[in-house]
């Protein structure tokens, strides 16, 4: 099986946030960027925005700290998930996250992240500047190769 991830490319973002209005309304039925499972972050003072999203790690320090099991691989997509139903809403493992990309429902009193929706991520369907892509972790790989290979001016 070939595992797919979320590429960023943050250069294409422009920071409409549409990509987080399809994730809450995808996940919880309302437009919330609080309940979004992807965040973008605003850097004003540079004029650049960055969509935030989960690595989807192969070896999750959010799947150790969960006392509970409520974290699991999920074998079919490679998505790090929380069952919703195990889980206590104890935040060890929002502590455990080196990204800091899970968070905190407010109302279920549970923790959440990107789950890649099944296989069919919502943000990177309804981002209209191709600023998040799905795509084959070899291609996401070969982006990021390029991306270090550039030189000073094409960097630019």
């Amino acid at each position: 099986m070939t595992f797919k991830t979320l590429m960023v490319e943050s250069s294409l973002c422009t920071g409409c946030r549409s990509c987080e209005m399809a994730c809450s309304l995808s996940h919880e039925g309302k437009c919330s960027p609080t309940l979004s499972r992807v965040r973008v972050i605003k850097f004003d003072s540079e004029g650049r925005n960055v969509p935030s999203i989960c690595a989807q790690c192969t070896r999750p320090e959010c799947l150790s700290a969960c006392a509970e099991g409520a974290i699991h691989l999920d074998a079919a997509t490679g998505a790090v998930l929380i069952d919703e139903a195990l889980c206590t809403g104890c935040r060890s493992c929002i502590l455990a996250c080196p990204h800091s990309q899970i968070g905190f429902h407010p109302e279920k009193k549970l923790a959440f992240k990107c789950d890649l929706c099944g296989g069919d991520p919502q943000c990177a369907r309804f981002c209209p500047t191709g600023a998040l892509v799905y795509v084959g972790v070899d291609q996401f790989l070969m982006a990021r190769r390029r991306a270090l290979l550039k030189t000073p001016s094409e960097a630019v």
